[in-house]
């Protein structure tokens, strides 16, 4: 059977108070690995490192 793409938008409410309270908590780690990512004088290392790890992590 082939994957069917839902209609949007989704007939379901995503402004819930779970929802909006998990969004703060992501915001602010977003944030903070926004700003170690800052003192590294090179950024792609970071992003090159967890492209490795993760495919190490799926052999």
């Amino acid at each position: 059977m082939a994957y069917r793409i839902p209609v949007l938008p989704f007939d379901l409410d995503l402004e819930t108070k779970a929802i909006m309270k998990k969004t703060v908590s992501a915001r602010g780690a977003l944030a903070e690995m926004k700003g170690a990512a800052l003192s590294i004088p090179n950024e792609s290392i970071l992003i090159n490192t967890l492209s490795l790890q993760e495919a190490k992590d799926h052999e």
